[in-house]
């Protein structure tokens, strides 16, 4: 199966390259988009020189993380996006035709490279968040890194998931579910402790993108010592469960359009 999505992955990166002029210009475009945000948190903290005691480069790290986990999620899974068109025109009937998993088929309907640009963009600030935090990189550290940004990809991919999964019953995508993904990137450019205690709570029990942000962050931060908050990015993972089982709700009680 990898060998096939490698497949479909090559099929994709040439029809986009078909057009070249289109496809920088998209990109370059989607990294200005995201330098934007980049520049508002630094002439914030030009004015502001610490949020809830974390520094201009602690915030930096902290949104490279976040934003390279959600990046990562536009790019592989950007076919939940478009799902309910998948219904409206009939295109879930071939797929449920075909021999392969429905969520394959759909993870390698779409990728969307125009969000390189965004990836480049969360490289440039992590790498700088890297250099300028003066973390003590250990093992641990290290790991905790790898695991918050795998956990936050998968993550939201859960949360595309979920979104594609709703189109079942409501045959279109919700609005409010950007709530929940580019929201989610809008207020997780800063530690979820500066929002409150009722926040905090919600995205560790609710939602957990505390738990691929947040409690990890600490750890490498060194604001905390236990050595627990460097796998809670794998529970966080745990979020995948409940949005696969609405999935195979929604396949159960699919009934073709007719297109």
């Amino acid at each position: 199966m990898i060998r096939l999505y490698i497949k479909y992955f090559e099929i994709h990166l040439k029809s986009a390259m078909q057009f070249k002029g289109s496809f920088f210009a998209t990109i370059i475009s989607q990294f200005l988009t995201s330098f934007t945000v980049f520049l508002g948190i630094t002439f914030m903290f030009q004015r502001f020189h610490k949020v809830a005691d974390f520094s201009y480069e602690q915030v930096v790290l902290c949104y490279g993380i976040m934003l390279m986990g959600f990046g990562l999620a536009q790019l592989f899974s950007s076919g939940f996006r478009v799902f309910d068109s998948m219904i409206s025109n009939g295109q879930f009937d071939r797929i449920l035709c075909r021999p392969r998993n429905e969520i394959f088929q759909v993870l390698a309907f779409r990728i969307d490279f125009a969000r390189l640009g965004m990836l480049v963009q969360a490289v440039v600030m992590l790498v700088y968040g890297l250099i300028t935090c003066h973390v003590d990189w250990t093992a641990a550290r290290v790991l905790t890194l790898a695991l918050m940004i795998v956990g936050g990809f998968i993550l939201f991919c859960a949360l595309f998931l979920l979104d594609g999964s709703i189109a079942f019953f409501t045959l279109q995508g919700l609005e409010f579910m950007n709530v929940f993904t580019y929201g989610a990137i809008e207020h997780g450019k800063y530690p979820l402790s500066i929002y409150g205690r009722e926040m905090l709570l919600f995205c560790t029990f609710v939602i957990p993108y505390a738990l691929v942000q947040y409690y990890p962050l600490t750890y490498i931060l060194g604001l905390s010592s236990n050595p627990l908050l460097i796998f809670l990015p794998l529970v966080a993972c745990l979020f995948m469960a409940p949005c696969w089982i609405v999935w195979r709700i929604g396949v159960h009680k699919y009934k073709s359009t007719g297109s």
